[in-house]
């Protein structure tokens, strides 16, 4: 099969279009043809080697964390799924490589793709939609009345993460520029901030939850937002203590990172607030729960751009500019 690989570990590097053995199929997999691939910027920190000590993949190893496609396929012990279905899914952590003709995903990462989306707009949707959805309801707890500030509120997890947070009934802050202000606006943002004219801590106050995705210095300033038992969740980082023992990472990790989240979790501690980081994880269960708010038409994929599958680079380098509005996907058949 053909499909795009991680040579090696570079800022620079392009990955390499190049003939891949077809997977293998485990017991409670299904084999899954690809239709479509969505870009994250998570794809290119993984090719630069950024996340190398957390996910230590072996190259060459084949890149990409969003698809959608048809079964064609299932593992001897699969009972949710048949060949045939039609499945969107974010595959877990050392088992990535939807930038290819076909992927073997254990069932329990597997949804069915909503009816009312094409494969395209299906890509789109599984790593943002799980990050919104796991800080918002499992991290955050968010409930009716909340307040909650939302950072690049164009972007894909944003334009997800404004909607999700209507549906749940909060008021919701996000900023944005000028040029995707409306676009903000009509996902439900109650109020927008444009970036580049206005600090957002000197509009903001007394919110319940920021979901930070931005640099260290937009991190500390989002302190300021919250009201005394607020929570301040990242996924941008730094990674804390708690993950790295999720995560169970060796001594050594762990205390870099516990060093390197010192000084957040001190100042949010005198803040009288919580700082976390929300690393996301594949879960079937809750994508299934996406599906029904889109099917509801309670959320809508918002995308950017789709580019053939042979112009998957030209995609990654169009996501790293960070001018995206919504997602990118590769069509892929």
């Amino acid at each position: 099969m053909k499909a795009f690989v991680v040579d090696k570990y570079s800022k620079k590097g392009v990955l390499r279009l190049a003939d891949m053995p077809e997977p293998s199929l485990q017991d409670n997999d299904v084999l899954v043809e690809i239709h479509a691939a969505g870009l994250n910027l998570l794809d290119s920190k993984i090719r630069t080697g950024e996340f190398k000590p957390i996910l230590p993949y072996r190259p060459p190893f084949i890149l990409g964390h969003d698809v959608a496609g048809r079964i064609v396929r299932a593992g001897s012990k699969v009972r949710k799924f048949k060949p045939g279905d039609e499945i969107y899914s974010r595959p877990r952590d050392g088992r990535i490589g939807t930038f290819a003709e076909y992927i073997a995903i254990n069932e329990a990462d597997v949804a069915l793709k909503p009816k009312n989306l094409s494969m395209e707009e299906a890509a789109s949707i599984p790593l943002v939609g799980l990050t919104a959805w796991q800080v918002m309801v499992n991290r955050a707890n968010l409930k009716k009345g909340q307040k909650i500030f939302i950072q690049a509120g164009s972007g894909g997890v944003g334009t997800f993460a404004i909607q999700l947070a209507k549906h749940l009934g909060s008021t919701v802050a996000a900023t944005a520029g000028a040029a995707s202000t409306d676009l903000v606006k009509g996902l439900g943002a109650d109020i927008v901030i444009d970036y580049r004219k206005d600090d957002f801590e000197k509009v903001l106050s007394g919110y319940d939850v920021v979901l930070n995705s931005q640099d260290s210095k937009t991190l500390e300033k989002s302190l300021r937002v919250l009201k005394p038992g607020g929570k301040l969740i990242s996924i941008s980082g730094p990674p804390d203590p708690a993950f790295a023992k999720e995560k169970r990472l060796n001594v050594v990790l762990r205390l870099v990172l516990r060093l390197l989240s010192r000084g957040i979790r001190t100042k949010a501690k005198r803040a009288g607030v919580s700082y976390s980081f929300l690393f996301m994880w594949a879960q079937g269960d809750e994508l299934s729960k996406i599906t029904s708010l889109i099917e509801s038409g309670a959320i809508r994929p918002v995308m950017d751009r789709v580019f053939p599958f042979e112009a998957t680079n030209e995609a990654l380098a169009y996501v790293e500019t960070g001018r995206a509005k919504g997602k990118v996907v590769v069509k892929v058949r």
